[in-house]
C-alpha cells in the first residue's frame, strides 16, 4: 500500500518541485552589451531561430535554446528545465503549432505574465506535404524556401523591437542585412541548380524539402510517409523506391543528419547508388554548434552536396 502511495507521489512530487523552482528564481540572470546596457533573454526551438535572432539581436541579446544539439527536432519534448528557461527569459520564440505541437499547453503553465511569446512563422502560409497516401499534412520546414525565411526574419526583428523599442532601428538595420544574405543565397541556389543532368530528389528521410523542390524546380520524393521521423517506409515504398531509381538512372539519393541512415544503406545495397548527407536545418550537431556554424553555411553546404547528387556543370 505504502509502495503504491509512492509510486502516486512521484508525479506530484516532480510538479511540485517546477512549480517551485519557477517561483522562487525572482531575477533573471542579466548579461550586458558593450555600452553597458541589459541584454534581452531570448529563449527559442529550432536552430534557424537560434541563428536569425543572434544575427538581428547580436550584443543586444542573450538567445539560448532549449533544443540541444545533435537532438532530432520533432520528437523533442522540453524537459522542465527548459520550462523554467523558458518562463525565466524576456521572450519566448517558437515556429509555429505545427512544429511545436507542444508549444500550447506549456504557454498556458507559466506564470511569467511579462513574457513575450512570439511565433517567427506567424501569418506564414504552409504547404501541404506532397506524400503518398498521405498529402493532408502541412509541411513546416518554411526556413528552406529563403523567402519564407526572409519573412520569419522580418517577425523577428518585429519581436525584438517590440521589446526593445529604443533599439528598434538596430534590430531592422540587421534583419535588412540579413534579408540581403538569404537574397544572395537563394541566387547562389538558382544558378547552381540551373543546369543539372538530373532533376530529382529521392530522400531517404522524413518530409522535409518540399518547399526548397518547388522554390528550384526540382522533383522530389521523401521516403518515409510523413513530415516527421517517425512514419517509416513500407516495403511497398521502398520497392517503387528502388524502381525509381532505376528508371532514372539516378546515381545519388540523400540522407539525412540526426536519422539512421539505414533505410539509405538498404537502397544503396539494392541499386548501387552513392550516399550523400543533407541536412533539413532543425538542428545542428554538437560539434558544429561549438564551432559556430550558421545556417548561412549550412545551407552552402547543403546546396553543394545538390550539385555534386544533382550532376550540375
Amino acid at each position: 500500500m505504502n509502495l503504491i502511495n509512492n509510486k502516486r507521489l512521484l508525479p506530484l512530487l516532480a510538479l511540485i518541485s517546477i512549480i517551485f523552482l519557477l517561483s522562487s528564481v525572482s531575477c533573471k540572470i542579466k548579461t550586458t552589451d558593450s555600452s553597458g546596457e541589459k541584454r534581452l533573454n531570448i529563449t527559442v526551438t529550432v536552430f534557424p531561430i537560434y541563428d536569425f535572432v543572434r544575427n538581428i539581436g547580436q550584443d543586444k541579446v542573450n538567445v539560448v535554446t532549449i533544443l540541444p544539439p545533435g537532438v532530432e527536432a520533432h520528437s523533442f519534448e522540453p524537459r522542465p528545465e527548459d520550462i523554467i528557461k523558458i518562463n525565466n527569459s524576456d521572450m519566448f520564440i517558437f515556429l509555429n503549432r505545427d512544429m511545436e505541437v507542444w508549444a500550447k499547453n506549456i504557454i498556458k503553465g507559466l506564470d511569467n505574465k511579462n513574457l513575450l511569446v512570439k511565433e517567427a512563422g506567424q501569418y506564414i502560409i504552409l504547404d501541404k506535404a506532397v506524400i503518398e497516401d498521405n498529402n493532408k499534412k502541412l509541411d513546416p520546414h518554411i526556413w528552406l524556401d529563403f523567402e519564407r525565411a526572409k519573412r520569419m526574419v522580418d517577425n523577428i526583428a518585429t519581436a525584438l523591437t517590440e521589446l526593445d523599442r529604443k533599439n528598434s532601428s538596430f534590430y531592422l538595420k540587421n534583419a535588412k542585412l540579413y534579408k540581403k544574405k538569404l537574397e544572395d543565397l537563394d541566387k547562389k541556389y538558382i544558378e547552381t541548380l540551373k543546369n543539372c543532368k538530373t532533376r530529382y530528389i529521392i530522400h531517404a528521410g522524413h518530409y522535409t524539402f518540399g518547399y526548397l523542390a518547388r522554390r528550384y524546380n526540382l522533383g522530389y520524393v521523401s521516403v518515409y510517409k510523413g513530415v516527421s521521423p517517425d512514419e517509416e517506409p513500407t516495403p511497398s515504398t521502398l520497392a517503387k523506391i528502388v524502381q525509381n531509381i532505376k528508371k532514372l538512372n539516378l546515381r545519388y539519393i540523400f540522407y539525412e543528419d540526426f536519422i539512421s541512415p539505414k533505410i539509405a544503406e538498404v537502397i544503396s545495397k539494392e541499386t548501387g547508388v552513392k550516399l550523400l548527407k543533407i541536412s533539413g536545418g532543425h538542428n545542428i550537431t554538437k560539434e558544429d554548434f561549438e564551432n559556430g556554424v550558421s545556417f548561412i553555411y549550412l545551407m552552402e553546404r547543403n546546396l553543394d552536396s545538390l550539385k555534386e547528387g544533382l550532376e550540375c556543370q
